[in-house]
């Protein structure tokens, strides 16, 4: 199928501005007990629905962080709370509002900035310790150029933490009766785009209702693209999804993360 010419980044854009008005389950700020614990030494973030391993992040005290397409008021004011310098990146203003709103309020050293994920040409080389990124990137047709910025702004020794989804979550036929009728129906190939594999009506239906278009990378962009823009990858970790939306995921772990570091 052709690939229908669509600025997918303005729609994900008003997209997700209007999903963090309506408060959905990623654009929801936490609590300011939720802060003031994390002030005290208790806290998780997450780059999968589970709290992340701690030993990814180490000690945040003191360290520079960039929380990559990853707005919404939740991962980095805790962070921030937990006595990092923290900048949040995404391309919604509403979605960086939400952490605005939970800076202001619980006195946080956070900064918020608007912009695609794929140019981080506002930031120096060599300027944060820590990029984290959670599941986001398939929001973006080319995963690629996010892992090359990630790297460049990191500085040595630095580290990238980064989650998506595995592809296979992408290929299968979405009939409501198929998931009925428990049948997995291959039918899409990665790498995936909404703009190229769904119909015009189908398409239509999605703006239409203010969904975001996704893409579906493979693997070797994924992980390999990690590796070729200059990581080591230190550690990886799958997950089950803990509210299935397709039959794929009660089968196998469709959360993957990785930990990268910046070794030259």
């Amino acid at each position: 199928m052709q690939e229908q010419k669509i600025d997918f980044l303005h729609h994900n854009e008003s997209a997700w501005n209007q999903q963090a008005l309506e408060q959905n389950e990623w654009s929801q700020p936490v609590s300011t007990e939720l802060i003031n614990e994390a002030k005290e030494g208790k806290w998780d973030v997450h780059l999968t629905p589970e709290p992340l391993n701690k030993e990814w992040l180490g000690d945040v005290k003191g360290k520079k962080i960039l929380c990559l397409a990853s707005a919404g008021g939740q991962q980095a004011p805790v962070l921030a709370a937990a006595g990092a310098s923290v900048v949040v990146y995404d391309i919604s203003e509403e979605q960086l509002k939400q952490d605005q709103r939970v800076a202001e309020r619980d006195s946080l050293a956070l900064e918020t900035i608007q912009g695609d994920m794929r140019d981080l040409s506002v930031f120096e080389d060599e300027s944060f310790d820590i990029v984290f990124h959670p599941i986001s990137n398939h929001y973006v047709e080319d995963v690629n150029p996010v892992w090359k910025e990630a790297y460049r702004v990191l500085k040595k020794g630095g580290t990238l933490l980064a989650s998506f989804f595995n592809p296979v979550v992408f290929v299968a036929d979405r009939n409501p009766q198929d998931i009925a009728d428990g049948i997995i129906r291959p039918k899409y190939t990665l790498p995936y785009a909404d703009i190229r594999d769904l119909n015009k009506e189908q398409i239509a239906r999605k703006m239409e209702n203010q969904e975001a278009l996704v893409f579906g990378h493979t693997l070797s962009d994924l992980i390999g693209g990690q590796m070729k823009a200059g990581f080591v990858i230190a550690d990886f970790t799958e997950e089950m999804q803990p509210h299935p939306r397709f039959l794929i995921d009660k089968y196998l772990p469709t959360f993957l993360a990785t930990k990268a570091v910046k070794l030259k």
